[in-house]
């Protein structure tokens, strides 16, 4: 997801770089996890393609690289989540084959509590496009990007999943002039006591003014991610700035339709991006 400047380009076939009072102390003791387990959906899957939550089919060249350094807060209730910073290398391996690494320092806090930091889960992913787009015609790419998360961040101090867990999804894209549409979704495994497997799915629209100058918007969908929890409905508002063919810069954000308080009553990311 690079562009150039000028004239704008893509890496291989990538998309242009646009890619979401106080209380007890046994609250705290009981609820870490729980407030990252609501702010999962928010969080997790804007490591898909900043500046969004949903991903894309786009990845760089084989040999080139695209690495993304970001910053992530979500507000929910009772308290909130963050990275500072989050880290993602995307390699092209071959032709229509990329893998990413991603790591975080994982930060969150409790209202009346006090605060947790420290490193956070490690998430693996590969993305195969097994099918392009139609230079002429309404055919979009498609690709499937498998991930898994690495428990690397302390479930106890909330600051990680405690289990090991697998996404599984399929995203689709179509270029028409300088819009780009693209979406599509996939399902988690998310395993442990209390918790169930869950659904996202997304659709965004991205729209490229100049050289410099990109928005998008998105909205997107989770089921619960634990008992007793509920499905939620959001949306992120990005825009991107190309200082050249190298360094980008994103932001975005958003919020819940549906459930704010409990899944995410305000987040922001902000994105820096290096493609080589």
């Amino acid at each position: 997801m690079e562009r150039e400047l000028p004239p704008v380009k893509t890496l291989g076939r990538g998309y242009k770089a646009m890619n979401s009072g106080g209380r007890p102390a046994k609250f705290a003791r009981r609820n870490w996890f729980a407030i990252m387990l609501a702010c999962a959906p928010a969080a997790s899957p804007s490591l898909a393609g900043p500046p969004f939550a949903t991903d894309d089919p786009g990845m760089p060249d084989p040999g080139h690289f695209e690495i993304n350094l970001s910053g992530q807060y979500t507000r929910v209730l009772g308290g909130t989540t963050a990275t500072v910073p989050g880290f993602e290398i995307n390699y092209g391996v071959i032709e229509r084959l990329q893998i990413s690494v991603a790591a975080q320092l994982a930060l969150s806090h409790v209202d009346g509590v006090g605060a947790n930091a420290g490193p956070g889960d490690v998430r693996i992913a590969l993305k195969y496009r097994f099918i392009d787009a139609a230079k002429d015609g309404w055919r979009p790419d498609v690709a499937f990007a498998p991930a898994i998360t690495i428990p690397s961040g302390s479930q106890q101090r909330g600051l990680g999943a405690g289990q090991i867990q697998g996404f599984l999804p399929l995203w689709v894209a179509k270029e028409f002039g300088p819009w780009t549409v693209f979406g599509g979704g996939g399902y988690t495994i998310n395993p442990g006591p209390g918790r169930l497997n869950w659904w996202f799915a997304g659709l965004g629209v991205k729209r490229e003014i100049d050289a410099n100058w990109s928005f998008g918007a998105e909205i997107f969908q989770t089921t619960a991610t634990q008992r007793g929890g509920k499905d939620s409905t959001g949306f992120n508002l990005a825009a991107l700035y190309n200082f050249n063919e190298t360094h980008h810069i994103m932001a975005a954000v958003g919020r819940n339709l549906l459930h704010a308080r409990e899944n995410n009553e305000f987040s922001a990311l902000l994105n820096y991006q290096i493609t080589f």
